[in-house]
């Protein structure tokens, strides 16, 4: 049977007319599962395929969103942590914000694994009804002051299943969409959960202070309900894709390729810089800058980061995002000397200013890199143009783990210069210096005259 033949006679069972015809595989799966999917062919994503592939896109950038509120809710909750008793140090604070993006990091390469053998409806439903864990957990712990450190440490990791979601996400919708717009879908669905960073620390200190006095455990609560609301629309909304079947020999393979690491090393310097220093600037502000409220600003480095990121996309799908990305370090460094320059003069507006820079540089940056993954996997396995598609959706799981350490790293980085010696501005030209290699690396590999990729706009 040909694949027109196929298209004609079903596109997904589960769903649409309910026939239950075999499509693309041999031993059909129960549920929801779209059997024949090819987004390339534009008759089949003109006629079916982009109004299937919103449909799936929409439900996953709300569970992400919760996915990332809950991964980034220890940010802002450390900052009111003293006022509600609780008597732990500075360096144990930024543990606690740290700690999620540890584990979370390292949950994003299995959650990759995740989408082809359960399925991504299936295996959103799941996570995003796993995110009642930390937050019930939070809820709890915030009414005991006296809990001892480990315990709260522990509580705090659970956090990181929020940022297992990102990888799942992505690996998902890079599925859904064709090379033409796959830079948007992704910029949008990154987007989407990037943003919950802002939300969280915008509305947590609104509702933990709502009525009389300080009631930590409302950071744990608001949650409860939405997390709930995500796991249904999945259900209800969304389907799995049988051609989503980035195995683990895939990943295996992805591994071996260089350009592999080399995006990898990219993200930590793109979105590694995004998480970490959300996660960190409302602690920041608290300890730099004491006659500051965390709670006025610390939101907008996250906002304007993750409203940036599909605007990387979209610019990179039109110029390439290896450029894109070389410009995106200039201006992170230029951000981080400029906050050098704001710490020793006292400026808080400067400091604000700085990091808002940095923050719309690192959000562009985001979407400039993952857009060049399919594009440097196409052009370096042109003979088999689904062997590319399915080892650059393991590259994005591989990439967004490795990324997501530096929201380990930067506020240990931060936290480690404060103690050893009594400001930022160590870390702060620690980072510079990284942007500078990360800017040689990109245009070593991608940009230089006489490279292998050169001449394609990657």
């Amino acid at each position: 049977m040909t694949l027109d033949a196929r298209q004609a006679a079903v596109a997904t069972r589960g769903q649409g007319d309910g026939s239950g015809a075999v499509g693309t595989v041999e031993a059909p799966r129960r549920g929801r599962w779209i059997d024949v999917w090819d987004p390339e062919d534009a008759a089949f994503w003109g006629d079916k395929g982009r109004a299937l592939a919103r449909r799936n896109l929409w439900p996953s950038i709300f569970a992400e969103f919760l996915g990332f509120s809950v991964w980034q809710l220890w940010s802002i909750v450390v900052v009111s942590m003293p006022r509600a008793g609780f008597t732990y140090s500075t360096d144990q604070l930024f543990w606690l914000v740290a700690l999620p993006s540890l584990v979370g990091a390292t949950l994003r390469l299995p959650y990759t694994f995740a989408v082809p053998r359960f399925g991504g409806r299936n295996w959103t439903i799941f996570s995003a009804l796993l995110l009642l864990i930390p937050t019930a957990g939070l809820s709890y712990f915030m009414t005991q002051p006296d809990t001892q450190f480990w315990v709260m440490a522990l509580v705090a990791a659970t956090a990181g299943v929020g940022g297992g979601n990102f990888a799942s996400s992505m690996t998902n919708i890079s599925f859904f969409y064709p090379e033409k717009e796959k830079g948007f879908a992704l910029g949008v669905n990154a987007a989407g959960g990037n943003l919950g960073v802002a939300v969280v620390q915008l509305l947590v200190p609104i509702v933990i202070v709502a009525g009389a006095g300080l009631t930590l455990n409302r950071a744990g609560l608001m949650w409860l309900p939405l997390i709930v609301l995500a796991a249904f629309w999945a259900w209800k909304a969304m389907a799995n894709l049988s051609v989503a079947n980035s195995s683990f020999r895939t990943s295996i393979a992805a591994a071996k390729r260089p350009h592999t690491w080399v995006i990898s090393f990219l993200y930590i310097g793109t979105f590694g810089s995004f998480i970490g220093f959300g996660a960190a600037f409302p602690l920041l502000i608290k300890t730099t800058f004491p006659d500051i409220t965390p709670a006025h600003f610390a939101f907008l480095g996250a906002l304007v980061g993750s409203v940036a990121r599909p605007f990387g996309g979209k610019l990179s799908d039109k110029v390439g995002g290896a450029w894109v990305t070389v410009c995106s370090f200039v201006v992170m460094g230029l951000g981080i000397l400029s906050a050098v320059v704001s710490l020793k003069s006292e400026s808080f507006p400067a400091f604000l200013s700085s990091f808002l820079v940095l923050f719309v540089a690192s959000g562009i940056a985001n979407g400039s890199t993952y857009r060049m993954i399919p594009a440097v996997f196409r052009l370096t396995t042109p003979d088999d143009p689904g062997r590319a598609r399915r080892e650059a959706a393991a590259c994005i799981g591989i990439a967004s783990a490795v990324g997501a350490y530096g929201g380990f790293l930067v506020p240990r980085g931060f936290a480690m210069s404060t103690s050893n010696f009594g400001s930022l501005i160590p870390a702060l030209y620690v980072f510079c210096g990284f942007y500078v290699v990360c800017l040689a690396v990109t245009y070593f590999c991608y940009l230089r005259k006489g490279g292998p990729l050169t001449r394609e706009r990657v």
